[in-house]
C-alpha cells in the first residue's frame, strides 16, 4: 500500500450526504415528551458545564496573573 485513501474528498462528501439524506428521508417522529423535570436537568447539566469550563480558564488565567502582579509590588 503506497497510503493513498480509498475514495477522493469530494466523494466522502456525497456518500455523507446520501447517507444523511436517507436517514431524514425514513426517520419517524419519536412522540417523546420532555418533562419539566427532565428539562430542568438539561439545564442545570449545561450551565454546570459551561461554569466549569469558566472555572478551569479563571484557575489558568487569572490566579498566575494574580501572582504575578503580586510579586512585582514592591513590599513593604
Amino acid at each position: 500500500m503506497t497510503g493513498q485513501p480509498l475514495y477522493g474528498e469530494a466523494t466522502m462528501k456525497t456518500i455523507l450526504y446520501v447517507f444523511a439524506s436517507l436517514f431524514f428521508i425514513f426517520s419517524s417522529p419519536a412522540y417523546a415528551y420532555i418533562g419539566p423535570g427532565l428539562g430542568a436537568g438539561a439545564l442545570a447539566t449545561v450551565l454546570g458545564v459551561l461554569l466549569a469550563v469558566l472555572m478551569l480558564i479563571v484557575g489558568i488565567v487569572w490566579y498566575p496573573l494574580k501572582r504575578l502582579i503580586r510579586s512585582l509590588k514592591p513590599k513593604e
